[in-house]
């Protein structure tokens, strides 16, 4: 698989209403899962934690509602997801984008089995890497 690269969109509580949206004018297969099939303590239940619409042009979008506890900050709302199954390869493009940075969240294992960090790079710009069965 290698790695793929697209847009990752925080909502405030309406990620399910756009990601539908997005796929009735771009098509494709929509993924959702919500906070509460996920076990995310303290969190609306039937608000979305992560997804994804993949259309058959090639398109991917990741959305997810912002999580209890983070700011919604419109115009700030949007980050670049690198992921995939190259570990060697995300992992230096997470090192190499956090130089000069900062990590918000640090690469590594997660709840859902992946590893998975957050930074934004010297340039003002929030990046996420995701490496696929860690």
């Amino acid at each position: 698989m290698g790695s793929i690269l697209n847009p990752y969109v925080s909502f405030n509580g309406n990620a399910r209403e756009a990601m539908e949206f997005y796929q009735s004018v771009l098509g494709g297969e929509l993924n959702v899962m919500t906070f509460g099939e996920s076990g995310v303590p303290d969190a609306p239940a039937e608000q979305v934690m992560h997804a994804q619409l993949t259309s058959s042009a090639g398109y991917t979008v990741m959305a997810s509602d912002t999580p209890p506890g983070m700011p919604y900050e419109p115009g700030r709302n949007i980050a670049i997801s690198l992921s995939g199954d190259d570990g060697d390869a995300l992992r230096g493009y997470f090192a190499g984008l956090s130089e000069g940075g900062s990590v918000s969240i640090p690469l590594e294992k997660q709840m859902w089995g992946d590893e998975f960090g957050a930074l934004v790079d010297r340039f003002g710009i929030a990046w996420m890497v995701n490496i696929a069965g860690s």
